[in-house]
């Protein structure tokens, strides 16, 4: 299947080098708003064409699926342009800024004939299948700890005085679409869609989060999600309950479960190998959806897109953190 990419970044480069492994896609065009950035990533990866234009980029007959991985606040007008050339789209984790624009672009692919999905890599691993396969070990569920805590390089040009992407509001930036939504997907795919869900964050001077507390409330237990790009943590995942916990070493990619028996206290490690470059599971699942015309897993993943962006959307406005094209 020919692909195009948009944006020229390290996870743009992640991607592109998973859907060769694949072996499900090849590249045929990249998209940069200046040449010389465009060039530059078509030389690198051996792409036959490089675009500024996204209008003529769209219109390409070579290309079947496009990949965006752009700023945030661009993700929805950018997926429009290809959803109406009747593009495929694989839009980078947060897929758009709120449901109002899911919808839309939705009902647009619908009509168009193609499929939209979210590129959120751990949720496609074979170690989330085992988890999820597994979960009924645990017996009664209780309680949930999902962290996702990493320092962010940029935040140390926030400190200096300026505003990158991820921190800014006008980019629709912040600790929990950009980290948080790891942890989330896993409760989400796992647990379900919460009964309430309650946030509290670190709000920085941009108008966005810098970290936070998202308290999600089932039936029975609670799941509790850390983010951060403003500091560092360790800690792992972890599910309890009545009759064991899992403990992940870590949200994404889940490269490790193990099991403890709550009597006996016995573990044992559930989690295979997996490959390194783990963007291929995303890769592999999309191409499959497209090939086959996949409805049914098409329709789940929509799905828990839909409920995820509405939790992170309810965080927001609880702390009225607006992005700048919702005013």
């Amino acid at each position: 299947m020919n692909f195009a990419t948009v944006g020229t970044g390290w996870i743009t480069d992640s991607f592109i080098q998973a859907a060769k492994l694949s072996g499900k896609f090849q590249l045929v065009g990249v998209h940069s708003r200046t040449e010389e950035k465009a060039k530059q990533m078509a030389d690198k990866h051996q792409a036959a064409h490089y675009h500024t234009n996204l209008e003529e980029m769209a219109k390409s007959e070579e290309i079947q699926a496009v990949y965006i991985a752009s700023p945030n606040s661009l993700h929805f007008e950018q997926a429009l342009i290809f959803l109406k050339n009747k593009k495929h789209v694989i839009c980078e984790k947060p897929i758009f800024s709120n449901t109002a624009e899911l919808e839309m672009a939705y009902r647009t692919a619908d009509e168009n004939g193609v499929y939209l999905v979210e590129a959120i890599r751990n949720i496609h691993t074979p170690n989330f299948h085992i988890l999820k396969e597994k979960l009924g070990m645990a017996g009664e569920l209780r309680s949930a700890m999902l962290p996702y805590i990493g320092y962010s390089s940029r935040y140390d040009l926030v400190l200096q005085g300026e505003e990158p992407n991820i921190f800014s509001a006008v980019y629709s930036g912040g600790a929990l679409v950009d980290l948080g939504v790891y942890p989330l997907y896993l409760a989400v795919c796992l647990f379900g869609e919460p009964r309430k869900v309650t946030y509290h964050p670190v709000i920085l001077r941009t108008g966005v989060d810098g970290s936070g507390t998202l308290v999600l409330e089932y039936e029975g237990f609670v799941c509790t999600i850390l983010c951060s790009k403003i500091s560092h943590s360790e800690l792992p995942c972890e599910i309890h309950g009545e009759k064991g916990s899992f403990v992940l070493e870590d949200a994404a990619p889940i490269s490790e479960i193990k099991f403890i028996d709550s009597h006996s206290k016995d573990s044992q490690i559930l989690s295979v190998d997996q490959e390194e470059q783990n963007m291929v599971y995303e890769c592999l699942s999309f191409a499959n959806i497209i090939e086959t015309k996949d409805n049914e897993e098409y329709t789940r993943l929509k799905n828990w897109s839909q409920i995820v962006l509405r939790i992170t959307e309810e965080a927001r406005k609880q702390n009225n953190i607006i992005f700048s094209i919702e005013k």
